[in-house]
């Protein structure tokens, strides 16, 4: 197993070369990935073949099943979606906004694993954001304005039952979207949030789920999440990153936030995704 830094300014990602599922899964080698993961936050498993019991396999050595609500899973395998457009399909592409994976959650997801099977000659693009160095670059004074405070998060806008999906007028959407008046449901988290493995610091906030700031009058939350959304989208805390088939790609929602980039209209696109279960955020 080898692996290579990859050159960006957000200091995001490592590309790991020549894994074998059936060779390299011992403690030894599972601790020096989820060593490299903590410190590079994405994983770029490059030419690796799996099946859908071996991506399960794979994501267990990393933690439990997560809970995905409001997508249907695959027949006979619970913890796996679909991530897919079809080739004519006029609907966006599927998470096409700046989030962290249901982070409305209680226990919001620690990783999101993708795993691609077909992949279009362009466009198709995840773009991801490094929410801790967009921290780290904050003033001193806009620090100790947002340590202590807390956001809001829920799935309504994009999965209530009058949300987004529910609403949308193009209805040929390949993926099975599956609204629900629970979306509505809130949970409040740390603006600012620690990572249980490494102790750095984050932005713990996206435009889809963090819906306001705890305790602040509409405009005045909006006014300071917007100054936050501005500085976190800067181009120096981007990775773009690049899709090839066979690719296995595990980020931490716990320091990133990502969003699919479009442009491969004409085209089938189809990876399948597995979450894994994670803790209660704290600041």
């Amino acid at each position: 197993m080898k692996y290579k830094k990859i050159n960006n300014k957000s200091n995001l990602g490592i590309e790991i070369y020549d894994f074998k599922i059936e060779n390299h899964c011992s403690l030894k080698y599972v601790n020096e990935i989820r060593n490299l993961w903590f410190e590079n936050s994405i994983l770029i498993f490059k030419n690796l073949i799996l099946d859908h019991n071996q991506f399960e396999r794979f994501g267990l050595l990393f933690g439990e099943f997560g809970d995905d609500p409001y997508i249907e899973s695959m027949k006979n395998h619970p913890n796996i979606i679909e991530v897919k457009r079809d080739a004519n399909e006029k609907a966006p592409p599927f998470g096409g906004s700046w989030h962290s994976d249901w982070s409305f959650q209680e226990n919001p997801p620690s990783a999101t694993l993708l795993h691609s099977k077909i992949i279009p000659p362009i466009g198709g693009e995840t773009l991801f954001l490094n929410t801790q160095k967009a921290y780290d670059d904050l003033s001193t004074s806009m620090k100790n304005k947002i340590n202590n405070l807390k956001v809001i998060h829920s799935a309504a806008r994009p999965y209530a039952d009058d949300g987004f999906y529910a609403l949308e007028k193009d209805k040929d959407r390949s993926m099975k979207i599956k609204p629900s008046k629970k979306a509505k449901d809130i949970f409040l988290h740390p603006l600012v949030r620690t990572h249980p493995e490494t102790n750095r610091k984050s932005l713990f906030i996206n435009p889809v789920y963090t819906i306001a700031i705890d305790g602040f009058h509409d405009d005045e939350s909006k006014l300071l999440l917007n100054e936050l959304f501005n500085h976190m989208e800067k181009e120096t805390y981007i990775y773009k990153h690049l899709w090839e088939p066979n690719m296995l790609v595990m980020w931490d929602n716990r320091s990133v936030n990502h969003c699919a980039q479009g442009g491969y209209e004409g085209h089938k696109r189809l990876l399948h995704r597995i979450t894994l279960a994670g803790e209660r955020p704290f600041n």
